[in-house]
């Protein structure tokens, strides 16, 4: 992975329910590497990865055999701490981002603002509880935990769909999309895009 882009993070947790290490580069270029112990999980970060073209690398060992859940939030919270990281200040960053990603039968469309101020909409309709192992509700931990850590407004509406394979994995890549937008820099943009003058 590259080493000479400054748009890079590198994040330690550790607690006494997981132990994880990730390190993000916003400007890679699609490489993962990415062990979770939660093979879903590893399944949609991977894919996140590919679609952002971020690079990504990420080690984590948690009490899994309790359940996924501290797992699954904690590294949204590590990626989430990873791009507020990366961008710094914002300047001269896009900051808003938007994706429609279709899957088979499944449409998704999320937008994205890293405005500093968290909120998070999830809208995914009725899916099944369980994708093998994985428990789907848990997706929406993920996201929240990442929204809040990264300090973004994100809004994910699963337009249609019927297959949760395909919906979780359409706002995934629908996700990596918006927010490599909103990353993206602008030599049009002075400083924070904010008329306040900051975020």
């Amino acid at each position: 992975m590259d080493q000479s882009n400054d748009r890079i993070a590198e994040i330690v947790r550790t607690t006494k329910e997981t132990q994880i290490r990730l390190r993000l580069n916003l400007d890679g270029d699609g490489q993962a590497a990415v062990s979770t112990q939660v093979g879903f999980l590893d399944h949609m970060l991977t894919l996140f990865t590919v679609h952002g073209f971020f690079d990504l690398e990420i080690s984590a060992l948690g009490d899994v055999e309790i359940d996924d859940h501290h797992t699954v939030e904690d590294i949204g919270i590590c990626l989430g701490k990873a791009f507020s990281e990366a961008l710094g200040d914002k300047a001269g960053i896009c900051r808003y981002g938007h994706s429609y990603v279709p899957m088979d039968e499944t449409l998704t469309r999320v937008c994205v603002d890293f405005s500093n101020r968290f909120y998070l909409h999830y809208e995914s309709g009725v899916l099944d509880q369980k994708v093998g192992t994985f428990d789907t509700a848990l997706a929406k931990e993920f996201l929240r935990a990442f929204a809040l850590h990264a300090g973004v407004t994100l809004h994910v509406d699963v337009l249609h769909g019927e297959n949760t394979h395909h919906i979780l994995e359409s706002v995934f890549k629908a996700l990596a999309r918006a927010v490599s937008q909103a990353c993206s820099s602008s030599d049009r943009i002075k400083g924070q895009l904010s008329s306040k003058g900051m975020l």
